[in-house]
């Protein structure tokens, strides 16, 4: 959990405009185009959806898990990978301690909260059809490369 923490404090944007989203996601889909990944791909500025894609090998499925990992993401101002540690550190599950619909939110990882330095969280931005270390470790590459351009 402290790695997860860690890097939640590490991946703070200095802004994140629209242009900033776009280029994120666009990002995220050629890093995943080059490992051949099958995973969708969703980035939001505040509720608006600025980039979405699906590359070969995922499914409706994965557009769902975008919706509940990111609701996850939102609502805890974490990612979500780290909110189901935090739930599995307490000796207990996300599912059965939240209180909150299982079809409406996943603690799984792949979302990560979009935070500008100042600010706070502006948005999200979410991978889906890998396992979810992996969905996790992909979106964090790809913060990590944004924050360096």
């Amino acid at each position: 959990m402290a790695v997860l923490e860690s890097e939640q404090q590490r991946l703070v944007l200095r802004h994140f405009t629209y242009e900033d989203a776009w280029e994120l996601g666009m990002l995220l889909r050629s890093l995943a185009v080059q490992r051949a990944a099958p995973v969708a791909i969703d980035v939001r500025h505040g509720a608006r959806q600025v980039f979405r894609c699906a590359l070969p090998g995922s499914s409706a499925d994965n557009d769902a898990w975008i919706d509940r990992k990111r609701r996850v993401a939102e609502r805890y101002a974490a990612p979500s990978f780290l909110v189901g540690a935090r739930f599995r550190a307490k000796g207990t599950t996300f599912e059965d301690s939240s209180r909150l619909d299982p079809n409406s939110f996943a603690a799984h990882g792949g979302s990560y909260p979009v935070t500008v330095e100042g600010v706070g969280v502006v948005g999200t931005v979410t991978v889906s059809g890998l396992p979810q270390a992996e969905d996790h470790a992909l979106v964090v590459e790809a913060l990590g490369r944004l924050i360096t351009l």
